[in-house]
């Protein structure tokens, strides 16, 4: 990845930052509170995930400028989710500065991380090894669709068309492993109806 798309990745995550900002700006308690558009998380799981997802990014890149590879989350999926549980019923004026440090973090690392740690490797969540400049992307990403997620007025339909068309394809090529292929085949050919997803991963 050139240092050309790196810094094109570090403005969309900027971007993609302030937008989420100014969703937050103004919310009360009862908001925070309120469910989110995903099954059983409130807005307060929603924002928590995000803060200690930035975390998650700033630990493996300074891991990788110490020459380590470490976990995306302490204590592995099992430790994230506690960790959305412990944040999640914090009031709004509290849970809106974690995701600003969060993110205030997370671009800081991203700005301080020299060219030879860009070009080395860090561990995804499900421990794969993936290339550290993905952490950009996968940052990017993760702040618009739960701030899509939120359900306080930022929808799919804002998302960056930059981000779309980068991710779609992606998208698409895992579609086969998540549905039964001759149902999504039919879908795709207008001859059926969309067949039911498996879960991720």
């Amino acid at each position: 990845m050139s240092e050309t798309d790196i810094s094109a990745d570090l403005a969309a995550c900027a971007q993609a930052h302030a937008r989420l900002h100014q969703t937050l700006d103004g919310l009360d308690d009862a908001a925070v509170r309120a469910p989110s558009l995903l099954p059983g998380w409130t807005v307060g799981h929603v924002l928590t995930h995000l803060a200690r997802n930035a975390d998650s990014v700033v630990r493996r890149l300074d891991g990788a400028a110490r020459g380590e590879l470490v976990e995306q989350y302490e204590g592995g999926q099992p430790g994230r989710a506690a960790e959305i549980e412990d944040g999640q019923g914090r009031g709004a004026a509290e849970l809106i500065a974690d995701v600003l440090a969060a993110d205030a973090a997370v671009e800081a690392a991203f700005a301080r991380t020299p060219a030879e740690v860009w070009q080395g490797q860090v561990k995804a969540g499900d421990g794969r090894l993936i290339p550290a400049t993905y952490l950009l992307f996968a940052r990017w990403r993760e702040v618009e669709v739960h701030h899509a997620d939120l359900g306080l007025g930022y929808g799919w339909q804002q998302w960056p068309d930059g981000l779309v068309a980068r991710w779609l394809p992606e998208l698409l090529a895992g579609l086969a492993g998540r549905a039964d292929e001759r149902a999504l085949a039919a879908w795709m050919l207008g001859r059926a109806p969309a067949p039911e997803l498996r879960p991720w991963g």
